[in-house]
């Protein structure tokens, strides 16, 4: 499985990396800004990701709301500005920094799991 991290923090993003790989997460790629984010899901699509909000440039927010306009892809926001995700993004998975294993576990599977898909859209006929 692949994973985008998107994080600012080099520290931080080694730490995300190393609780994904103990979770099945065999490759990663990082991303710093926003255009970096899309950039590297462009050149494969992860499945799954990891944001901070505030980045350097842009905002972690809109690259996931850019990679996942095309489709369902789990997300866990990894933040200390949880209100901003959830202003936005009611129902997102959102973890506070500074933040534990266990934390990102309960967050990955949540993300996972099928009840955090969002339904399709019916069919018109």
């Amino acid at each position: 499985m692949h994973a985008l991290i998107i994080e600012d923090e080099p520290i931080i993003a080694m730490l995300i990396e190393d609780h994904l790989r103990t979770l099945g997460y065999t490759s990663v790629d990082f991303a710093v800004t926003e255009a970096e984010a899309v950039a590297a899901a462009g050149r494969r699509c992860p499945d799954l990701i990891t944001s901070d909000v505030r980045l350097p440039e842009g905002c972690g927010i809109a690259a996931v709301e850019s990679i996942c306009g095309g489709g369902y892809i789990p997300v866990v926001f990894i933040t200390a500005t949880a209100g901003e995700v959830r202003a936005r993004l009611s129902e997102a998975i959102v973890v506070a920094k500074p933040f534990g294993p266990a934390h990102l576990r309960e967050a990955v599977f949540a993300a996972r799991a099928p009840a955090a898909r969002p339904s399709p859209a019916p069919v018109a006929q």
